[in-house]
């Protein structure tokens, strides 16, 4: 059987002495069980040992492989070459900055992260008071699906608002506030809502749901965002509804002068 090729187009960015990204072409051949890494691996250890990309687990879990192929957000790892053909073009995730070639800052991304306070806020009484394992099946369920991520950054390429606002948290941040918000244990949505809701949170969202389209995980960001918009708005209003006042009960002074008493 005549060996396999196909030719990967990569970007090429080195800032020491590139003004802008180029593009280079690699015929190699390939094995039929291979995934997109596995070429870009193969580029790396026998043709062009000065290509950069970043890897780690290989297993889908870390995150860090994610890049645009063909023009989607994907995991290289996960994703088969033979999805492809005979051409697979290979480039940085859009919406970063480049550090080189196929690796991508990922400072400002961990920043907005941390702005979600990401953490159980404050633990409830009954928490404190119980263990804070202590929690029913559908109160886990509530917020587990947005417990997912893996911080891969593919939702941040595939989103439409990411590009244009530079001070949209993000779906991954967002979700992840969410989850908190939804978490039992936590007392902390007061201040965690505040943040949601400034100039940057849950109402930039356009609802394009490219970040669902493109989550290796499931996790559904577009998902957390709308329900985070719902909940941001009833807690919003709370403030303008004004207890009932309980009617005082009467003095005996009062009682004194009604009629047909005294």
């Amino acid at each position: 059987m005549a060996e396999q090729k196909k030719t990967l187009v990569v970007t090429r960015f080195d800032p020491d002495r590139d003004q802008t990204p180029t593009t280079r072409e690699y015929e190699i051949p390939v094995e039929a069980d291979w995934k997109v890494l596995d070429a870009l691996n193969y580029i790396k250890a026998q043709v062009d040992p000065t290509l950069s990309h970043r890897w780690s687990c290989r297993m889908a879990v870390c995150g860090s492989c994610g890049m645009n192929v063909n023009g989607e957000p994907k995991l290289t790892c996960k994703q088969p070459l033979s999805a492809y053909g005979e051409r697979v073009e290979v480039a940085p995730l859009a919406n970063f900055p480049v550090i080189r070639d196929l690796v991508v800052e990922m400072d400002g991304f961990m920043e907005r992260l941390k702005q979600v306070k990401p953490w159980i806020i404050e633990a409830k009484e009954e928490a404190k008071r119980e263990g804070t394992n202590r929690q029913s099946h559908a109160e886990l369920m509530d917020f587990k699906q947005f417990s997912m991520c893996i911080n891969c950054m593919l939702c941040y390429a595939a989103c439409p608002v990411v590009a244009n606002e530079p001070d949209y948290l993000g779906p991954a941040a967002l979700a992840l506030g969410h989850r908190y918000n939804q978490d039992t244990r936590d007392h902390g949505g007061v201040e965690r809502n505040q943040i949601l809701r400034d100039d940057g949170g849950v109402f930039s969202c356009s609802y394009a749901n490219e970040c669902s389209e493109v989550c290796p995980k499931g996790v559904d960001p577009a998902g957390a965002i709308q329900q985070a918009k719902l909940n941001n708005v009833l807690d919003w209003a709370k403030r303008f509804v004004v207890p009932r006042r309980k009617p005082r009960a009467p003095t005996a002074a009062a009682q004194s002068d009604e009629p047909g008493r005294g």
